[in-house]
């Protein structure tokens, strides 16, 4: 599975950089945001921005507050981060993110630090 999305993967990730090359660490999640999907339309990368993400409970569909930050080609997930450090809590939330959707690939990507390779993580499920 995870083979079959590496160019949307690999995609995703350059815009990313891109972004990570022009503004740095420091700011806030939403400028890295706006910014990114910015990239990726300038690219042409089909994506979907704030998808509402409802937890099923017992059959039903309840609306919990969750959030994707980006779907891209309705195949990956894309969670962004501005953190020192990404922690097991967020690698837990992409999880959830992929179980509750019922994608199987996410990226986690963390704009706050020297050198983005440092701040991305692939998760396949």
């Amino acid at each position: 599975m995870a083979l079959l999305h590496e160019p949307i993967t690999e995609s995703i990730i350059a815009a990313a950089v891109e972004v990570h090359r022009h503004l740095g660490p420091g700011l806030l999640e939403s400028a890295y945001e706006a910014c990114f999907v910015h990239e990726l339309i300038s690219r042409g990368v089909e994506f979907q921005r704030q998808l509402d993400l409802p937890v099923e409970y017992k059959g039903l569909r309840l609306d919990a507050g969750y959030r994707l930050d980006v779907v891209v080609a309705r195949a990956v997930v894309v969670e962004i981060k501005a953190v020192d450090t990404l922690s097991h809590v967020h690698e837990a939330q992409l999880l959830t993110y992929l179980r509750l959707s019922g994608l199987r690939v996410g990226l986690l990507i963390n704009f706050n630090v020297p050198m983005l390779r440092d701040g991305v993580k692939r998760r396949v499920i």
